[in-house]
């Protein structure tokens, strides 16, 4: 409590047009963080102020929140979801920064408090006009819409990679003039979505400079306000629009790119290294890797496509079994990709003997078989294709390249009708439903940011319910836990306040909110799960923030009990002896447009 009581007193809540006149006449500077009732104050940067306020220890700088729904001066900031940060000196507007670029409202904070004092010391005045408000009435900048689409299909024969307008360089207004830059330098922009990364959005992204020493720092610096996020296609008069963009924005290192590129983007736009303005993907694959993260719906189209024809979409099981894959997986991947298939999902399982015998049940009686069940138990790799795969092996005679000595049976599987591939692909891909809660203790400082990377993990919200548990419904929702010491604890504990209740739907949907969640225990989940929600949001074990469903059938019956009115769209319930466990395979599931052909495995 002491904690919440402290974080009062630090802003000021400003809520009706009365209190907004009184916080105008307060002398010297005040930062109001502007904001609508639906989504609250901007959160991420009340640490950040304290600090500032702490290290300062000045009298004369004050911070508040205010609603813009009741605060008739502020109607224009309405329908604005981007934070935004006002500075108001002698009762006039001085600065505003948008986005929670934590950097650079440290920045301005001690440079507008250094010039308010300078007012009040020597006289004069100041005041700024937000031209952000006006910004659509003014210049009008060629924009390219943001593609929403079911599925974004571009022609196979363009390169294309990722470009991305960080979040320092939207900061200061300068988003619009670089896309005019893009464009007039030949670049073809497909896609264009402005977006904030969350911190797990930006770990997963950059884990490749995981090791770095400015690693965390990148992230923070990423999560702090939007990005604009770009396909592009290759510019005039180039065959591969990736190295043409990297010359186009310059070095990383912004004195080098001073010196070197003057022309550049990040030499113009860009303050430090971390702070350097664009981002372009450094080759071919890695453009590859971030398109998929962004643009999952992304794909080139055929060449049945490139001439009107409509096609038809289907899909197949591609698996790779262990034997190959610990030396050829990167191998075989690459041939996959080049050859024209969409990954659509990947998963790496390791399979039990009943598990072999159930997806392998129409081969028990065959000579081949004992070897079989003996190299897919050993730890398989799997990948999830389009019907195509099956032409791929055939077509491109990988079973022959990558066949192993002395073993009966080959290293790659394919689906061999369309009804075996949906069959196959539904044993390892199975949509599941889970049931999510987001507790008491974590509604009112976590909720938004908890919410944001459960739908950037990949699920989909299909039900959603705000509530206060009564003492009766706390009780037969924790019933397995009624004899045992702390259940008492926690039924109170979950009555005290309002609870998130979400259903959330994804494939092995139950495993991966748990995986997500981290352990019960926060302090066992920042020692082995350190980017899990419990590590970064819970306190103790009994104020964990987030609750999950422990399997499917739990899921089922709580979802039942807190959504009486809806039904379960997930699949058949498996065994539980017959679970699926993540630990040594590999599976992908690609669409495609050929037809699948007989084949053995």
């Amino acid at each position: 409590m002491a904690g919440k009581k402290k974080e009062a007193s630090l802003q000021a809540s400003v809520t009706n047009q009365e209190q907004w006149e009184e916080m105008l006449a307060t002398k010297g500077l005040t930062v109001v963080d502007v904001y609508q009732q639906w989504c609250g104050p901007c959160r991420a940067v009340v640490s950040l102020l304290r600090k500032i306020k702490n290290e300062l220890g000045d009298d004369l700088l004050h911070f508040a929140t205010a609603e813009t729904d009741s605060i008739d001066a502020l109607e224009k900031y309405r329908g604005k979801c981007e934070p935004t940060f006002l500075f108001y000196g002698s009762g006039e507007l001085v600065a505003v920064l948008r986005g929670a670029n934590a950097p650079l409202l440290q920045r301005m904070i001690v440079e507008e408090l250094a010039k308010e004092k300078l007012v009040l010391e020597q006289g004069g005045e100041r005041r700024v006009k937000d031209d952000g408000l006006v910004d659509d009435e003014k210049k009008e900048v060629e924009e390219v819409p943001q593609q929403n689409e079911e599925n974004l299909i571009v022609p196979a024969s363009k390169s294309y990679t990722v470009a991305i307008i960080k979040p320092d360089a939207v900061a200061h207004g300068k988003a619009n003039e670089i896309i005019m830059k893009i464009q007039d330098a030949g670049f073809e922009i497909l896609a264009h979505e402005e977006r904030t990364l969350a911190e797990a959005e930006g770990r997963e992204f950059y884990q490749h400079k995981a090791t770095e020493a400015c690693f965390e720092d990148l992230i923070q610096f990423m999560s702090s306000g939007p990005s604009h996020v770009l396909i592009l296609s290759q510019a005039e008069g180039s065959a591969n629009v990736v190295p043409a963009w990297r010359e186009f924005i310059g070095p990383a290192d912004i004195e080098e790119a001073r010196r070197e590129k003057p022309e550049s983007l990040r030499a113009q736009y860009g303050t430090q290294t971390l702070f350097n303005a664009v981002h372009g993907s450094e080759d071919s694959d890695q453009a590859s890797r971030e398109l998929a993260f962004f643009f999952p719906n992304f794909r080139t189209a055929s060449v049945t496509e490139q001439d009107g024809e409509e096609e038809h979409v289907e899909r197949t099981l591609a698996l790779i079994r262990p034997d190959v894959a610990r030396e050829n997986r990167e191998e075989i991947l690459a041939q996959i990709h080049k050859s024209g298939f969409t990954v659509a999902l990947q998963r790496e399982v390791m399979l039990s003997e009943e598990q072999v015998r159930q997806f392998y049940f129409q081969h028990t009686e065959e000579d081949y078989f004992p070897a079989l069940l003996r190299s897919m138990t050993s730890s398989i790799t799997a990948k999830s294709n389009n019907t195509c795969w099956l032409l791929c092996l055939s077509s491109l005679s990988l079973r022959a390249k990558f066949a192993v000595d002395n073993e009966p049976i080959n290293q790659l599987h394919g689906s061999a009708s369309h009804e075996e591939a949906e069959r196959e692909i539904n044993y390892f891909f199975p949509k599941q439903q889970t049931l999510a809660v987001i507790k008491p203790d974590a509604m009112e400082e976590h909720r938004e940011n908890i919410l944001e990377e459960i739908r950037g993990s990949g699920f989909c919200v299909t039900q959603l319910k705000e509530m206060v548990l009564s003492r009766q419904m706390a009780e037969e929702f924790y019933k397995e836990h009624r004899e045992k010491p702390f259940f008492s604890q926690l039924v109170e504990f979950m009555c005290r306040g309002p609870c998130m209740m979400l259903v959330l739907t994804k494939e092995n949907a139950v495993e991966e909110w748990r995986a997500m969640m981290g352990p019960t225990d926060p302090d066992q989940a920042k020692a082995t799960s350190s980017s899990s929600l419990r590590a970064r949001f819970a306190s103790d074990i009994l104020h964990n923030s987030v609750h999950g469903s422990s399997n499917e059938q739990h899921a089922e019956e709580k979802i039942r009990f807190i959504f009486s009115d809806i039904s379960s769209d997930t699949e058949p319930k498996t065994d539980s002896k017959t679970e699926r466990t993540i630990s040594g395979n590999y599976m992908i599931y690609i669409s495609h447009f050929h037809v699948t052909q007989p084949g053995c495995i």
